[in-house]
């Protein structure tokens, strides 16, 4: 009696393993299928993770297959091994997982985690170089990555003192700024979303309105480039002239 009574769980393990894998496939290819695999990593890498999904989901219903035909076959024992986990909760804990991940929408970085991480204007030294920046392109045309690009290459402000700008971010408020100013920001997605760092710029109100434009908000501005002090920092600063809150793209990261 004893005796099958420590076989019986055993035989649930085999099925928990199958079942994680074939999970995870699912849950792989679920990203990728509703548009939100770029929310987790670069473009580049999408086609690990959908050759990953599919292989995982193959060998989930293989081996689900396997022991279905095997179902009625007596058990054999395995070989003793060690083992972090007890027998089966390696195989729970990522079944688990896997649930949680279909059940949990990801979500953008937000302007906590921008403040958090620290916003820049250039892009460092030690971080990896995103896509290199087009220099023959107009200023009105520039995204505000091409900008923090631009001034990566050439840091004074005031070689861009009147030029038009047209640019799209979502908005920080910074502590210990003037009211007449928010910044603008974006994050760059290098490899995965536990390297995406957010980069922006200080944005002048013509009024002391930031209270108009709560974190977060995703905001079209318009106007031109000058020099002011943000912050006791002299840095590049866009004067809004226009500003128009538009939805969060669909795909907020820049790479």
């Amino acid at each position: 009696m004893l005796n099958s009574q420590t076989k019986a769980p055993n035989k649930l393990i085999p099925w928990l393993d199958a079942v994680a894998i074939t999970a995870w496939g699912i849950l792989m290819l679920k990203y990728w299928l509703t548009g939100k695999l770029s929310l987790l990593i670069h473009p580049d890498y999408f086609w690990l993770a959908i050759s990953g999904g599919t292989g995982l989901l193959i060998v989930g219903v293989f081996k689900g297959l396997q022991l279905w035909k095997h179902r009625r076959l007596p058990e054999i024992s395995n070989v003793p091994h060690i083992s972090l986990f007890p027998p089966g909760w390696g195989s729970f804990l990522l079944l688990t997982a896997a649930i949680l991940g279909l059940i949990i929408t990801p979500r953008a970085f937000a302007s906590q985690t921008a403040l958090d991480r620290g916003v820049t204007e250039l892009i460092g030294a030690t971080r990896a170089q995103p896509q290199a920046f087009r220099a023959t392109v107009r200023p009105e045309e520039r995204s505000l990555v091409d900008w923090v690009r631009t001034l990566n290459v050439y840091p004074e402000p005031d070689a861009y003192t009147g030029q038009k700008v047209k640019v799209q971010g979502f908005v920080i408020h910074q502590p210990n700024v003037s009211e007449e100013y928010i910044f603008l920001a974006r994050f760059i997605l290098t490899c995965c979303a536990a390297d995406a760092y957010p980069v922006g710029l200080p944005v002048q109100l013509s009024a002391s309105s930031r209270q108009q434009y709560p974190p977060d908000t995703w905001l079209e501005i318009e106007g031109q480039m000058t020099t002011q002090t943000v912050g006791e920092k002299r840095q590049l600063t866009i004067k809004a002239n226009s500003l128009k809150k538009i939805p969060q793209p669909q795909n907020p990261y820049s790479y």
